[in-house]
C-alpha cells in the first residue's frame, strides 16, 4: 500500500474518533454520527488498500 494513501486513511479514521468522542462530550448526535461515518470510510479505504496489495503480490 503506498504510505500516503494508509496515511491519510489512518489520519481519517483517528480524525472520526475525535469527533465521535467530541460529539458524546457535548451531547451532540450529529457530530457523533459524522465522527462514526468518516472512522467507517477510513477503514474502508484501508481494506481496500490492504486487498489491491494482496492481488499485486
Amino acid at each position: 500500500m503506498a504510505g500516503g494513501e494508509k496515511e491519510k486513511n489512518m489520519a481519517k479514521t483517528a480524525k472520526g474518533k475525535v469527533k465521535e468522542t467530541t460529539g458524546k462530550a457535548v451531547g451532540d448526535e450529529s457530530l457523533e454520527m459524522k465522527g462514526r461515518a468518516e472512522q467507517v470510510e477510513g477503514d474502508a479505504k484501508q481494506a481496500a488498500e490492504k486487498a489491491k496489495d494482496t492481488f499485486k503480490h
